[in-house]
């Protein structure tokens, strides 16, 4: 039996504050790299009253307006979690986020305080774009801004826009690029022996 390939998943999130629990992921993007068609987005009911307004002038979402119309945590993350695992049929889901340390810890907090499981897997571990751009070119990682990559790969007029639905698609793409592109990237800075 063959094994199904690796789907990475860009995540993006958008959040009211630094940390989960004392504040709330308002939004969250999915998109698979390589695959326009496969894209996820919700917006989220904040879960506490506390927040940050710089924080919440990001994304530019009415955080009154969520708390009226957008659905309660669990069932966001349940249809999240259902749609992660919709991609079994196809694929093994791998996280990639930009930065991951970020939105995996408000991705994995949400999926196992709300859902009971992280479909990602239990460590809530992924690919973060920036350390998978110095580990495929041997650059330092103050040269590995998002910017500066899209750039590299004739992205530069990609936008990112702080909606997460657009910047998981964003991050998507670039990311497809990365997997095409490389070692013959442009630029490549890779060290010699």
């Amino acid at each position: 039996m063959a094994q199904l390939p690796d789907l990475y998943v860009a995540v993006d999130v958008e959040a009211d504050g630094p940390i989960p629990g004392p504040y709330s992921m308002i939004s969250l993007g999915m998109a698979v790299a390589g695959r326009p068609d496969l894209t996820f987005y919700t917006e989220l009911r904040p879960i506490s009253d506390q927040f940050d307004p710089a924080a919440l002038a990001v994304s530019g979402l009415d955080r009154d307006r969520l708390c009226r119309e957008a659905p309660a945590a669990e069932v966001a993350m349940a249809a999240a979690a259902a749609w992660v695992d919709g991609l079994c049929r196809v694929g093994r889901p791998v996280f990639l986020a930009a930065p991951a340390v970020w939105d995996g810890m408000f991705v994995h907090w949400y999926f196992v305080r709300f859902v009971g499981r992280n479909p990602f897997g239990s460590t809530g571990s992924g690919v973060d774009l920036r350390s998978y751009w110095m580990g495929l070119t041997g650059t330092d990682w103050s040269r590995t801004h998002n910017r500066r990559i899209k750039q590299q790969l004739g992205l530069a007029g990609l936008r990112h826009t702080h909606h997460a639905g657009e910047d998981a698609a964003e991050l998507a793409e670039v990311f497809a690029a990365v997997l095409g592109a490389g070692p013959g990237l442009p630029g490549h800075g890779g060290h010699e022996s």
